[in-house]
């Protein structure tokens, strides 16, 4: 493929796409996808940029960008070479809609209150597609806990929502003792569910971001484990509990300032 030593990084990378996707020469790989089949990658990439962000190593965060904007190429390529619209077109779509979105700064619109006016001109774009239900474009395909913080938040907009955090606290022990009371596993199944949301609930009155505060959980879980393993010899396997339940209050002890 031949290039030009004028040729910006983003044309090179939609013209290696074009050739990926080219049915004379191409990747057979890459030819037999369609939107569905990448969709999965593309919301995996965009978790590893999460990963490396986290990590804080700029070389690595360069690289996951690098892999979530293949994704964007992709699905632009998959719509162009079925004539629905190209990578110019994803380009324009969001220049267009983030200039709307801000006349403070690309318009005459000045104000003093960027969030609501933001919010204001979120609700007419979803006005203009016509009438629709207030959490309407919350993704079905994001994660569950993420999902219910916007769903609980778009429910709130129209005020449907608890005063203050005292219902919502109230309201996760009234769903644990739910939880308790059910006897089949279906009824378990709706019960957690329920208990789960109602936690998410009362972390958004707290001003706390439940998705977030979950992931860092996860990776402390993680990090505390590991250092359990390490104290065992490498294996808790085989350790009865109390034994294992040392080690994880040794480990917890070690991380106090």
């Amino acid at each position: 493929m031949a290039e030009t030593a004028a040729q910006s990084p983003i044309d090179r990378l939609l013209a290696i796409m074009r050739q990926l996707r080219n049915p004379d020469g191409g990747c057979e790989w890459d030819l037999a996808q369609d939107f569905s089949t990448i969709a999965p990658y593309t919301i995996e990439e965009a978790y590893e940029v999460a990963d490396a962000i986290a990590g804080g190593d700029p070389a690595e965060i360069c690289d996951e960008l690098g892999d979530l904007l293949l994704q964007v190429v992709f699905h632009s390529q998959i719509a162009a070479d079925d004539g629905l619209f190209g990578f110019d077109d994803v380009a324009n779509a969001i220049s267009d809609k983030m200039e709307r979105r801000h006349p403070h700064i690309f318009g005459d619109r000045k104000t003093d209150d960027v969030r609501q006016q933001w919010e204001q001109i979120k609700a007419a774009e979803r006005a203009a597609d016509g009438p629709a239900s207030a959490l309407a474009g919350v993704a079905l395909s994001l994660p569950a806990l993420l999902r219910a913080q916007k769903l609980q938040g778009r429910a709130a907009r129209v005020g449907f929502d608890w005063p203050d955090a005292d219902g919502p606290r109230d309201k996760i022990a009234e769903e644990l003792a739910e939880v308790a009371a059910a006897t089949t596993d279906a009824e378990r199944h709706e019960e957690v569910g329920d208990l789960l949301l109602a936690v998410v609930n009362y972390a958004r009155h707290l001003g706390v971001d439940a998705e977030g505060a979950l992931r860092d959980a996860n990776a402390k879980f993680a990090r505390r484990f590991a250092a359990m393993e390490d104290r065992a010899g490498g294996s808790l396997s085989g350790l009865p509990l109390d034994a294992q339940e040392s080690h994880w209050l040794a480990v917890k002890a070690s991380e106090r300032p």
